[in-house]
């Protein structure tokens, strides 16, 4: 994986604004991506330093071994969970199209 997908998985990640989520697939639709799988590779290997919390699956809800963090995390924000999960249509993020990523282009 090169070094210009990292840096548009984080450069997306980053600009995810408090009190919003979105889908690893949202993500890398922004990035310019095929795949979700890559994003959640990026965050977990490079993701120590982003709201990493910000991104969740498709159905809104987050990894188990990360679940009391990550949802700690977001309720401090102001995103609430039922039953460890998020309402993405209520908390996603809806970033202006297309999505500018700095030197793609």
């Amino acid at each position: 994986m090169d070094e210009q997908t990292w840096e548009h998985v984080r450069t997306v990640v980053t600009t995810i604004p408090p009190g919003h989520v979105l889908g690893y697939g949202d993500v890398a639709r922004h990035a310019g991506l095929r795949s979700a799988r890559v994003v959640g590779r990026i965050l977990a290997e490079d993701g120590a330093d982003l709201p990493w919390h910000r991104v969740l699956r498709s159905n809104g809800s987050v990894a188990e071994h990360l679940r009391h963090e990550q949802l700690e995390r977001l309720r401090a924000e102001g995103v609430l969970a039922d039953r460890g999960r998020v309402d993405m249509r209520r908390y996603r993020w809806k970033p202006p199209e297309p999505f500018e990523l700095p030197g793609a282009g």
